[in-house]
């Protein structure tokens, strides 16, 4: 059996590929299993997310288990293997301390793909298609990435827009939990910013869009409420954050309705993200004393600046890897040896009692207990020294000399020169 893992992710494959290849949740039991009845597979398991689908396994025909992976998604071959990576033993362990470490993510450092890999580990040992091999990797995989996490910044700076304002956010006010957030538009940033946001629980959450059915859905998904785009002008002072992306060729949000919201609200501060472009509120805005305005582009360099950090983190955590890996391949190489280290260890066992049941025999007899226990230590030790010096004494003339230094190595001797 040797370890292997295989798959395709978002830097291998399209999507419209990784889609089909995809497993469910509810079904993926029931292919780890098939995979491991069906095919020379020992153990399994499967980390399937929206960018990337890995198999990792013990087996002693890595082929036969690339083919199933085609042939449970109705895939030939051809269409799937120009996208495969396959990584037999140390690569594959590396391979796994990289991923769940953050190191092979879409987004670097991203600490989500860690909780995928406990949720697979528990998925296959629920199956019984973990074994001791793939547990032992799993569990190593997980005190890998926690060792990366706490020994590099590989996961503290920003590297995301959305992450960006909700940091700002924390800066400006004392606690996001009693804030009101306003988001203008229903796109993909609008969302992405909210899913953030609703990680600290805001006091209330406004939807407004110029499609009030798009509306809606945002406020129905984070517990909030929609308004018409025509209430904004009187619901902008209701809010401490306003966060807005529309695809509109003019500002909505000018320096006049801004002045107005400020004395609505006593000149309590509001903390605006103009995450469109072209820009959604007016650059004057940002003079007024009150308002705090960030646009795409401030955003943009905190998460750059922040992607910087985490590529300097980078080394730091292929280090920590590096060693692991190493330390994993000496545990299974070790592994491989067990099958004979327990039968030198049944060999030497077997002369122990064998000399023992003489000794007590020759005890019962009454002979003297000090030449009984001077026979039994002789007895024992001609019998483990029997074996290698008959090997060295009837060697080939060619493979003597290496079997001295073996047995000097083994024994810790050192014969005179």
């Amino acid at each position: 059996m040797q370890l292997f893992a295989f798959g395709l992710n978002h830097a291998t494959a399209p999507l419209a590929l990784r889609e089909r290849v995809a497993f469910q949740s509810e079904t993926l039991a029931g292919a780890l299993r098939d995979l491991v009845d069906r095919r020379p597979v020992k153990e399994a398991a499967i980390v399937s997310t929206c960018n990337r689908t890995e198999v990792y396994c013990n087996t002693d025909a890595p082929p036969a288990a690339v083919d199933w992976l085609a042939a449970w998604h109705h895939l030939g071959p051809q269409q799937i293997e120009p996208y495969l990576y396959q990584l037999p033993l140390e690569r594959a362990v590396k391979h796994a301390f990289r991923v769940a470490s953050g190191l092979d993510s879409m987004v670097l450092g991203e600490p989500q793909i860690l909780g995928q890999f406990k949720q697979a580990a528990r998925t296959a040992q629920e199956a019984g298609t973990l074994g001791l091999v793939l547990n032992k990797l799993f569990q190593r995989t997980f005190s890998v990435a926690k060792s990366v996490r706490a020994e590099t910044d590989i996961g503290v700076a920003t590297v995301s827009m959305a992450a960006a304002a909700v940091a700002i956010a924390q800066r400006i006010f004392p606690s996001i939990r009693e804030q009101s957030v306003l988001f203008i538009g229903a796109g993909e940033m609008v969302e992405l910013t909210a899913t953030h946001f609703a990680a600290h629980h805001p006091r209330r959450f406004t939807f407004a869009n110029r499609t009030p059915e798009r509306a809606r859905h945002l406020a129905d998904r984070f517990l909030g409420r929609a308004i018409a785009l025509a209430d904004l002008a009187s619901q902008i002072a209701a809010h401490d954050i306003v966060v807005t992306s529309t695809a509109s060729p003019l500002p909505i949000i000018g320096k006049g309705l801004t002045e107005s919201a400020l004395k609505a609200r006593k000149h309590r501060p509001i903390l605006m993200f103009d995450l469109a472009v072209p820009r959604d509120v007016e650059g004057e805005v940002g003079t007024l004393d009150d308002v705090f305005l960030y646009t795409v582009d401030d955003l943009g360099k905190i998460a750059r600046a922040g992607m910087d950090a985490r590529q300097n983190a980078v080394a730091q955590a292929e280090v920590i890897i590096e060693n692991q890996v190493t330390d994993f391949m000496r545990w299974l190489g070790n592994r491989e040896l067990v099958p004979t280290i327990r039968a030198l260890r049944d060999t030497a066992e077997r002369a122990r009692r064998h000399e023992l049941r003489r000794a007590l025999k020759r005890l019962a007899r009454g002979e003297d207990p000090r030449a009984v226990l001077e026979a039994l230590s002789h007895g024992i030790a001609n019998k483990l020294i029997h074996p290698p010096t008959h090997a060295l004494s009837h060697a080939r003339d060619e493979e003597r000399e290496d079997i001295a230094q073996i047995l000097s190595r083994l024994f810790q001797i050192h014969p005179p020169a």
